[in-house]
């Protein structure tokens, strides 16, 4: 088997080094590297490196992705400049934090003959990219729809935001460089190879070690300030996002939809998108870093919003065409003087649930809407007639909700819904979020669904009794937890920035037992993996588990 350095010399397979040009060559499959990654496959290659999917044997043999530090050429300047883009890459990713950001675990140096290798490591991420999906809606001849863009820069955006927050640009965002992760459909943002750093009295970086300037970037999708002088602005990175924007949503390369001898995009011919769009993209994409938007919220503050009540990305339906968390229901007519059920039942449809269970959801909360404002009223009303009379009021009995056969076993110990929904009040958990992670764990159970939503019919009746028997099991396991009130309460709206003022805490010794938020991550997780077994550390869903997640150690914060 032979073996091609990226000047395509040919060498044998069990050569580490080119024997014409002396450039490392690709890692084989099954080499082990620092006797603990072994070498899977090559994922990709660029300038400077390449990365492999790896299975770290001390980690259950887990799948990680293993970044080589690869210098194009010899000459001390390029090798400096290797060199200098290796060791931020890792500094900077020891600072993120982020969902949607691969989560960095180790840099590490191995010899290998007499010369030194460079490696980091992360965590991998199943899915395509961006490019992929491109290139397969192309072949078909369609794009993404204006929705399914806009609902991508929803999710991407705040990316960007948390990024910039941290004086850090990407500086080469690009549809290859994201990736539609499977389990959740949310992008993904990846190689952080080209990333700067600000300086904070400077609006923009720039690099003197080659030339006048290191020019990182795509062609298409880099501003001329990046390419032609070296300059990044933060507004860099939201340019680069609207090229990639263009590109899925018309279908073409980003060189046909800009012409360069003018300097101008081809609004109208090639580009065709709503008026409304077209002026956000026009700022994104203004030639001029001051004329665009200088902030990641200040483009998604003029965006329409999204589809997707929790923002998972719709890309997914274009290629599948089955979705349960977008799925849409036609609006129901109320009878004159029913405004509050025609309220309650617009406000459950921005809940994800299974169509069987969502008329039962909006029955249940009218139904105690109307108890607990009853309640009231005879309460107050018994309170002034005791007071003059002695007559007795009848006892107020909540409606009995109808019950949900159960065509499987009717000796079944499982809660009902309705039981499970009023377990879910008493504990004061948002049932938009247990709603989600119920259908996370239904639909990874069983693929073959393709996620579609379920009905009321009779071939989905037993479909339905799973999926309450899951809700069942799930809600049993929070229980066990022993959540405080103040920990459940907060489900559905933990953040990153929790984890990141844990860290801050830990750094200044203000964490209580915990001398990191290494120590607590570890902590939590002894908890939380024997109740939520087959969830993958490092992968959590941020709007499911991930939630649950945070719960617990929250507690364990409070608990110090």
């Amino acid at each position: 088997m032979s073996v091609y350095c990226s000047k395509n010399h040919k060498n044998n397979s069990g050569n580490s080094f080119c024997t014409q040009c002396g450039e490392a060559l690709p890692l084989t499959v099954g080499r082990v590297i620092d006797n603990r990654y072994e070498i899977g496959r090559i994922l990709g290659q660029g300038g400077f490196g390449r990365s492999y999917l790896a299975i770290d044997r001390q980690k259950g043999r887990e799948k990680c992705v293993l970044k080589e530090f690869v210098p194009p050429a010899a000459q001390p300047e390029i090798l400096q400049k290797a060199k200098e883009l290796f060791e931020r890459e890792a500094n900077v990713l020891k600072r993120i934090r982020h969902p949607q950001i691969p989560c960095f675990h180790d840099s590490i140096q191995v010899k290998i003959g007499t010369k030194s290798f460079f490696f980091l490591v992360q965590d991998y991420v199943e899915g395509i990219n961006y490019y992929q999906v491109f290139e397969k809606l192309q072949s078909e001849g369609k794009s993404l729809s204006e929705e399914e863009v806009i609902n991508l820069l929803h999710n991407l955006l705040p990316v960007l935001s948390y990024i910039h927050s941290l004086d850090i640009v990407h500086r080469d965002i690009s549809p290859d460089n994201l990736i539609l992760r499977q389990s959740d459909n949310l992008p993904v943002l990846i190689d952080f190879g080209g990333v700067k750093h600000l300086p904070a009295d400077k609006g923009f970086w720039k690099t003197n070690l080659v030339g006048n300037g290191t020019l990182l970037g795509k062609k298409g999708y880099a501003p001329e300030e990046q390419l032609l002088q070296g300059k990044v602005y933060k507004s860099s990175d939201l340019y680069s996002l609207g090229v990639t924007a263009l590109v899925l949503v018309t279908g073409k390369e980003a060189h046909l939809l800009y012409d360069s001898y003018n300097s101008a995009w081809f609004w109208g011919k090639e580009i065709k998108v709503s008026p409304k769009l077209e002026k956000i993209f026009k700022k994104m994409l203004a030639y001029r870093p001051s004329d665009r938007y200088q902030t990641a919220d200040q483009v998604l503050k003029d965006l329409p919003p999204s589809s997707q009540t929790h923002k998972v990305n719709s890309m997914q339906p274009s290629v599948n065409s089955k979705n349960t968390y977008i799925t849409k229901l036609k609006t129901m007519v109320a009878a004159p003087g029913k405004t509050a059920y025609r309220k309650t039942h617009v406000a459950l449809q921005n809940i994800p649930m299974p169509l069987w269970l969502r008329p039962f959801v909006v029955t249940f909360t009218l139904t105690m809407g109307v108890v607990l404002v009853g309640a009231g009223v005879f309460a107050v009303g018994n309170f002034l007639i005791k007071s003059v009379t002695s007559i007795e009021l009848p006892q107020v009995e909540a409606p009995q909700l109808p019950e949900i056969n159960n065509p499987i076993n009717s000796q079944n110990t499982n809660r009902r819904p309705e039981q499970i929904f009023q377990k879910l009040q008493d504990l004061e958990i948002s049932q938009s979020v247990f709603i989600k992670t119920v259908d996370e764990r239904f639909y990874t159970l069983r693929p073959g669904l393709g996620g579609r939503a379920l009905t009321e019919q009779p071939q989905d009746a037993v479909l339905r009794e799973q999926w309450n028997s899951t809700a069942d099991e799930l809600l049993k396991n929070i229980e066990r937890a022993n959540l405080s009130q103040t920990a459940r309460r907060k489900i559905g709206s933990f953040s990153q920035q929790d984890s990141l003022r844990w860290d801050r805490l830990a750094r200044t010794g203000r964490l209580g037992k915990y001398r990191s938020f290494q120590e607590l991550r570890i902590e939590t997780y002894r908890k939380f993996d024997p109740l939520f077994p087959g969830q993958q550390r490092g992968r959590l869903n941020g709007q499911t588990y991930m939630q649950l997640w945070y719960a617990i150690a929250s507690d364990k914060v409070d608990n110090k």
